[in-house]
């Protein structure tokens, strides 16, 4: 356990927004945290904000409650056989650190998600995903402290009810409510690649190589070519990665913004319904590369909004809210930012 006041928030949000908490408060372990919650935790400011790298926040100002971080990176196996295993993994390890630990160790179903910033927790809980592959189709329980009553609470799979970028977790009735502390990961010994999604074949090709034999370590330095040849490193220029979700929409609604633009593009999602790129739909009202004060949209990625040195969340806020009016403006479409505002 380790306690710290008055505590800048820039190592902690990968916005680079250089904000402060009044407290931030450390835990190695579920029972350190319960621990926390009878002892300590009750004369801590409030509110309380579980956070990992805060890869998908925008803090708006000084926060005024408690921040805590979990110091958890352990991984367990759980159970195994000749063709699968279940492996238990602490919230505060990092999910790409996790995914290369994986493949070394012969454990497949998660290279399509390498590179994506944030720590395990947290994948937990925005269901992440990329090139056709989600968390949540690998995640087979997460493990929880309620912040409430310091109760501890497994969710099965099927209670985290997973969806596109979408948890129980994210509900009004739960949001804020548990602290992940671990995360139950169900994967495959035989590696069997997901790559009809994004290009991913053609960037295989590119490299020289064969889709029908690549491996595993191949397609992992694959995606995280293609992340880096079309995302900024929060490390260099600071952004939360994708902004905004890839809205989805009827077959109809669809229809009508080929009116506008014929063949628009789209990833069916089922007979009623189809997932437009919100990038794609950026990029058509003209704020790819473009900027408002110190916020900026990407040059290569308009998913991305980037802060371009000093920017606060405020104008981040504003810049976003500018891409989404003229998005409905043309399209008729509502796009939802992914990232969290504090």
């Amino acid at each position: 356990m380790h306690i710290e006041h008055n505590i800048s928030l820039l190592p902690h949000n990968t916005f680079g927004m250089d904000v402060h908490a009044n407290t931030v408060v450390t835990y190695a372990s579920a029972a350190e945290l319960t621990d926390l919650i009878h002892t300590v935790l009750p004369s801590c400011p409030k509110p309380l904000l579980h956070i990992g790298e805060g890869s998908n926040l925008l803090f708006m100002g000084d926060f005024g409650g408690t921040i805590l971080l979990c110091s958890n990176r352990d991984i367990d196996i759980v159970e195994q056989d000749a063709d699968n295993i279940v492996v238990r993994v602490g919230a505060g390890r990092i999910m790409d650190d996790f995914i290369d630990h994986a493949i070394s160790h012969g454990w497949y179903g998660l290279e399509n998600l390498s590179l994506i910033p944030g720590q395990v927790g947290a994948s937990a809980v925005q269901n992440i995903g990329a090139y056709g592959v989600e968390a949540g189709d690998c995640i087979r329980r997460v493990h929880c402290v309620s912040l409430e009553n310091a109760t501890t609470r497994t969710f099965e799979h099927d209670e985290c009810a997973y969806s596109y970028r979408h948890s129980i977790f994210k509900d009004a009735d739960y949001r804020g409510r548990y602290a992940v502390v671990s995360v139950e990961y169900a994967l495959s010994k035989h590696f069997a690649p997901h790559l009809d999604y994004g290009g991913i074949r053609n960037s295989i090709l590119a490299a020289g190589l064969v889709p029908e034999s690549i491996g595993a370590r191949e397609l992992r330095d694959i995606i995280i070519g293609i992340r880096q040849n079309k995302l900024p490193d929060p490390k260099v220029q600071g952004n939360a990665g994708s902004f905004f979700m890839n809205p989805i929409i009827s077959r109809a609604e669809y229809e009508r913004i080929c009116t506008i633009v014929p063949n628009a593009p789209k990833y069916d999602i089922d007979a009623n319904r189809v997932k437009v790129p919100a990038a794609w739909l950026i990029e058509q009202c003209g704020w790819k590369g473009q900027n408002l004060q110190r916020a900026g949209v990407h040059s290569r990625q308009p998913l991305v909004l980037v802060n371009l040195g000093g920017a606060t969340g405020a104008e981040v806020k504003a810049l976003s809210d500018r891409i989404r009016h003229d998005v409905f403006a043309h399209f008729g479409v509502h796009i939802s930012p992914e990232v969290i505002f504090v």
